[in-house]
C-alpha cells in the first residue's frame, strides 16, 4: 500500500468523522485550558490551537492556521463554547500570556453580552513569578502534555503538504484522543466514553463505528438543512 493510498484513506475517514467530533456535546463545566503549538506545512511554520476541558481531558476546540493571529483563536474558542447558552458558574479560561486570548474574549463579550463575559487567567513564563501562575501552573501543564502527545503523532509525518491535509490529520487525532486513547489520569479510560465504543474488542472495529457515527451525524445535518 503506497503512502498516497494511506493518505487518501485518512482524508476520506476524516471527512466522515470530523462532523461527529466537532459537534459532539462534550461536558463543558469548570475550566478550559488553551495553548498553541507549531507545525510545518511545506517547510513553513504553521500553528495548531487546542482547547481542553481540564476535568475530563477531552479536546473541545481546535484549529489549524497559517498565522498566530486572533482569528483562528476565536474559531477554536467558538468550537469550545458551542452548545452553551451561557458560561458555567465559576468558569475559568486558562492560557499563557499571548495577547490573542484576551482579544478573543473581548469579541465574545461584544457579541453575546454578559452571559459570555470572562477574563483570561494567564500563566506567564516557565517559572512561577506571580501568585496566579503558581496557582494555575498545573492546568497549563495539562495542555502542554497534550501538545507533546500530539507532537509524538505529528513528528513522523515530517510536516504537511497543505493546511487542508493538516486539518484532516488533526481531526483524526482528536477523534482518537477523545474517544479511543486510554488516559493514565482517567484510570486508562478515554476522555469520552461513548456507549457504542465501550464493548468493542479491537481498534479497527472502533474506527469503523466512529466512521458510522460520523456518517449518521452528516445525514442528520443534511436533514436539518433540508
Amino acid at each position: 500500500i503506497s503512502h498516497q493510498m494511506v493518505a487518501n484513506y485518512c482524508k476520506t475517514a476524516a471527512i466522515c468523522i470530523k462532523p461527529f467530533v466537532d459537534t459532539y456535546p462534550y461536558e463543558k463545566g469548570g475550566s478550559f485550558v488553551a495553548d498553541e503549538t507549531y507545525i510545518k506545512v511545506r517547510g513553513i511554520k504553521g500553528y495548531v490551537w487546542l482547547i481542553i476541558h481540564a476535568a475530563t481531558r477531552a479536546v473541545i476546540g481546535y484549529q489549524v492556521s497559517d498565522s498566530r493571529t486572533v482569528g483562528p483563536c476565536i474559531l477554536a474558542m467558538r468550537m469550545a463554547f458551542q452548545h452553551l447558552k451561557e458560561l458555567p458558574k465559576d468558569f475559568r479560561f486558562i492560557a499563557d500570556g499571548y495577547s490573542a486570548y484576551p482579544l478573543a474574549a473581548q469579541q465574545f463579550f461584544r457579541k453575546f453580552g454578559e452571559k459570555f463575559r470572562f477574563e483570561i487567567t494567564q500563566v506567564i513564563g516557565l517559572t512561577n513569578e506571580d501568585a496566579v501562575s503558581a496557582e494555575f501552573r498545573p492546568y497549563k501543564q495539562i495542555v502542554e502534555r497534550l501538545n507533546r502527545t500530539y507532537k509524538a503523532s505529528y513528528r513522523p509525518t515530517n510536516g504537511f503538504d497543505s493546511y487542508q491535509g493538516a486539518g484532516y490529520d488533526l481531526a483524526l487525532w482528536v477523534a482518537y484522543y477523545n474517544f479511543l486513547r486510554p488516559h493514565q489520569a482517567l484510570s486508562f479510560r478515554p476522555p469520552v466514553q461513548h456507549e457504542l465504543l465501550k464493548n468493542q474488542e479491537n481498534m479497527p472495529a472502533k474506527w469503523q463505528l466512529l466512521i458510522l457515527l460520523g456518517q449518521e451525524t452528516i445525514e442528520k445535518m443534511q436533514q436539518q438543512d433540508a
